[in-house]
């Protein structure tokens, strides 16, 4: 049965993709919870309209994301932390302390956005990843200092 996929399906395909599936699947599991319809003309042209919809809409939110990357390479946040010896802290800096710190400067980031391969434990300045678009990622500079 071939059907036009209306949302990204995993390892199916993607919008506007025409494929061709077995009629269960595209009945019990594609129709039902909406992500494809029929392969008729009137469908692609249906289809047509909601790609372009969606490509608007990732293009205004990739725009908003290269905007969030300008104004967060000119910030950065200092987060202050109880420290031992050998600048060693208690504990550890997370992404939800920068996502805090960053919260006073008055600029919110999602905390699954910010990629830290682990949590800081050292005294020091970190440039820290953000993930802000799939195709948008910014670096920000953040300061751990002895409280």
């Amino acid at each position: 049965m071939k059907v036009i996929l209306i949302e990204d399906v995993k390892k199916v395909g993607s919008i506007g993709d025409i494929i061709e599936v077995k009629p269960g699947y595209a009945r019990n599991f594609l129709f039902p919870k909406k992500l494809a319809r029929s392969a008729t003309e009137a469908n692609q042209k249906v289809i047509e309209g909601i790609k372009k919809k969606k490509e608007q809409a990732l293009a205004r939110e990739k725009k908003a994301a290269e905007d969030l990357r300008k104004k967060l390479s000119q910030v950065s946040c200092t987060i202050a932390v109880e420290a031992g010896d050998d600048d060693k802290l208690f504990g550890s800096v997370t992404a939800q302390d920068i996502v805090s710190a960053f919260e006073q400067e008055d600029i919110s980031i999602d905390k699954r956005k910010i990629a830290l391969d682990e949590p800081i434990k050292k005294l020091g300045v970190y440039n820290v990843t953000v993930k802000l678009h799939p195709e948008v990622s910014g670096e920000v500079k953040v300061w751990v200092v002895k409280k």
